[in-house]
Parts: structure tokens; sequence; C-alpha cells
């Protein structure tokens, strides 16, 4: 079975049991909380952190015990940052539906994030493994960190390559990195299996958030998403930051001077992202996403070989072609 196969093959064996296991997680939180908790998570998502979790699982004990309880634990967590940030920004649609604050009480969703995240707690201690427990808490704190750096970020362009780094492992590649660990943990792995999971997965989640800024540009007709919702948001990202380095001195006290007052609309962002495109800027960004991934390769060649070792391997090529 080839790559693309293979991916495809787990996605449709994996996906119906992550949501079924999502979904019983779901019903066993509190009764004020369900409707909250099964807003956010029936809208959808690619379930990349449970597939690693359990993929990482079987590479290192093909036949251990199912840890799909725990491999949601990471999307659980993740759900409930995705309701806090649709407060904080005010946003009005998530994945094409409703956010969830424009459709309960803003302070129902916040509480409601705070249970599906100490439920995911309770999953992860159920397993007895103080090393789970660990990397779960270090995950939730590095995430809430890179989420506050986001924040304190936006609308500046003075921000360094190396604060754009810090501000995206923690957002998006410390989940992805704990994901992989977990699933290495709870089969047992050794120190130097452990290291390489850890290390395929901070490089692949860097490589995601990438892939990630340069789809912000991409027309709305292949992303299903508004083009430019970075420029409107202030966030400085790879592509933005190559497309200011471009402008002479007056174009670019211009920009700095709207991109920080937050009078970027969409008509702004619309002739922004396609002078981005047209000058390949994205481009640029996913080659910086693909010195990730090549990263995030080397480390899968110390990962025991088999079916499992090359799922990962197409996991890196399917980030890397993301159009949406």
């Amino acid at each position: 079975m080839n790559g693309t196969c293979r991916l495809k093959a787990a996605l449709a064996t994996e996906l119906p049991r992550i949501e079924a296991a999502l979904a019983e997680a779901v019903a066993s939180l509190p009764p004020p909380v369900i409707p909250v908790a099964r807003h956010i998570l029936e809208a959808g998502g690619k379930r990349l952190r449970p597939l690693l979790t359990l993929t990482f699982a079987r590479l290192f004990d093909p036949a251990g015990a199912d840890c799909r309880r725990l491999a949601i634990t990471l999307e659980l967590l993740h759900a409930a940052t995705l309701l806090h940030d649709d407060v904080l920004d005010n946003a009005l649609t998530r994945r094409n539906r409703a956010a969830a604050h424009t459709v309960f009480d803003a302070a129902a969703v916040i509480l409601g994030g705070d249970a599906l995240l100490s439920h995911a707690n309770a999953i992860v201690a159920e397993y007895g493994d103080t090393r789970l427990t660990r990397c779960f808490s270090e995950a939730t704190s590095r995430t809430a960190a890179g989420e506050i750096l986001e924040i304190a970020f936006r609308g500046r362009t003075d921000i360094s390559t190396e604060d754009y780094e810090e501000m995206a492992r923690g957002k998006t590649a410390w989940l992805i990195r704990a994901a992989c660990l977990m699933g290495a943990l709870a089969a047992g792995a050794g120190d130097d299996g452990l290291r390489a999971a850890a290390d395929y997965g901070e490089n692949l989640g860097m490589a995601f958030q990438m892939v990630d800024d340069a789809l912000d540009f991409a027309p709305a007709e292949i992303t299903g998403k508004p083009t430019g919702g970075d420029v409107r948001e202030g966030k400085f990202t790879p592509p933005l930051r190559l497309y200011r380095e471009s402008l002479d001195a007056a174009e670019r006290a211009a920009f700095d001077a709207a991109f920080a007052g937050g009078m970027m609309g969409e008509a702004e962002a619309a002739v922004i992202a396609e002078r981005i495109r047209r000058a390949g800027y994205d481009n640029l960004t996913r080659l910086d996403a693909q010195r990730c991934l090549d990263r995030a390769l080397a480390a899968l060649e110390l990962l025991p070989d088999g079916p499992q070792r090359s799922l990962l391997r197409e996991i890196c090529a399917a980030v890397r072609e993301r159009k949406k």
C-alpha cells in the first residue's frame, strides 16, 4: 500500500472511532456543559492530534491496548482553547458555523471551555502515569503562553523571526508534539524513542502553522475561509513580513500605521493577499515549512520501521500539500 492510500485508509478507519470517543467523553460531562461542548466539537476538524497519538502508540507497541480515550484528550484541550479564543476575538464564526458565544452566553462558553479542559485532564489521570499527566499539563501551559504572545504581538511589525517561532511553537506545535509524545509514552517507548517522537511532533507542528500562515492568503474559493484574515487581525506572519520588507520607506510607514491601528479591512487585505501571491511570498513560507518537515522526517529515521512510520511520513507530505 502506498503512502497516500495508507493515510486515506487510516483516516477512514480511525476518524469514526475518534468521533465516537469524543462523543462519549462529551456525554459524560455535567449536563449544563454538554451543549457548548457539542457545538464546538460537532463543527468538525482534522483530528490530526488523536491520529498522531494512536499512530505513535502502535508504532512502539503494535499489539498494545487501544488508547483512543487518551488520544482525544488533546483534542478536548484544543476545543477548549477555540472556545476561549472566539470569545477573546469576538469571532462570529468557527468552521462555517456560528461561534459558540453567539449561540450561548459568553460566560457559559468560557466556563464550558474550562470544563472541557478539566475533563481531559481527568481522563489523562486515569492512566496513572505521572509522565502522561506532566506532558498534558505542560502542553496546556505552553499553549496558553503561545496564545498570550499572539495577543501581545497583535498589530506589531517589530516582531523578530525568533519571536514568531516562540509564539508558533506554543500556539500550535506544542500540542502536536504532546500528541506524539503521549502515544509513545503510553506504549512504553525508551528515552531515544521519546526524544524522536517529540522532535517529530514539534517540527511537524511548526510546519503546520507556517503552511496555515501561507494559506491565509490563498483565494477564499480554495480554502473556504476569507482571504487575508491575519492582516485584518493584526497577525504579523512570515508572508506578511516578506511583503512589508518589499515596500519602500513611505509605503512601509503607511502599512505600519494601518496595521497597528487595526485599519485593515477586507478590501485592503484582499489587495495585500493578491500581491503576496503574485510575489510568491506564500510559497517562500511553504519552503520554510519544508525545512521543518525535513527535520521531522529525520527524526522518523530513528524510529522503528514499518507501516506506522510510513504513515507518519505521509502525514508530513499531507501537511506540506495542504490546501485548506
